[in-house]
């Protein structure tokens, strides 16, 4: 029988994990350490929170992965776990005292094309309110469809859709570009 560590599959992974294999836990740890942060990353909106949600949802998902139990994808349960992670994040945020002379500044030193392109995009998810950007993110960063974000959210699916609408219009405004609904009204996508 083949090692699921070195097969890649994410769900024998998932149950060699839980049943204490710690080199599976790991190779999943190391796996989507970068998914996870990207997704905290876009849904916190702030470097260092950002990093701080990203460390305490692999800690929840190296203390909870005896609860996955494979009815849904790994990914749809590791990205429900960072996506509570990044919203617990803000939550504890938005209780912290904010220093009124030191604004925070997402400005970094100015880049070429997409590394300037990629600030300006977070910057402006900066802007979109949680609920909205937190279904773009899911959607556009972590590629997830309609149901399986309904799930990470514990949400309809009707609602999932009407978020990303919503977010992707607050995105556009925030970028300024162009009313979509213009774009569809003479048929150009």
């Amino acid at each position: 029988m083949a090692d699921p560590v070195n097969a890649g599959d994410d769900a024998a992974i998932a149950a060699a994990a839980a049943a204490g294999d710690r080199q599976a836990l790991e190779t999943l740890l190391d796996r989507y350490a970068d998914r996870v942060h990207a997704i905290c990353r876009r849904i916190v909106a702030h470097p260092e929170d950002a990093l701080d949600a990203t460390q305490e949802a692999l800690i929840a998902i190296a203390r909870g992965i005896a609860s996955f139990d494979g009815r849904s994808a790994f990914t749809t349960w590791l990205y429900r776990v960072a996506t509570n992670a990044a919203l617990d994040e803000l939550r504890r945020r938005s209780r912290r005292p904010v220093p009124l002379d030191v604004p925070y500044d997402m400005a970094t030193p100015s880049g070429e094309g997409a590394v300037d392109a990629r600030l300006d995009v977070d910057r402006a998810l900066a802007d979109v309110p949680e609920e909205f950007r937190t279904a773009v993110v899911l959607r556009d960063l972590a590629d997830l469809d309609y149901s399986e974000i309904a799930a990470v959210l514990e949400v309809p699916v009707g609602t999932v859709k009407s978020r990303i609408a919503r977010g992707r219009e607050a995105l556009r405004g925030a970028l300024g570009n162009q009313d979509a609904s213009s774009e569809r009204r003479t048929g150009r996508s």
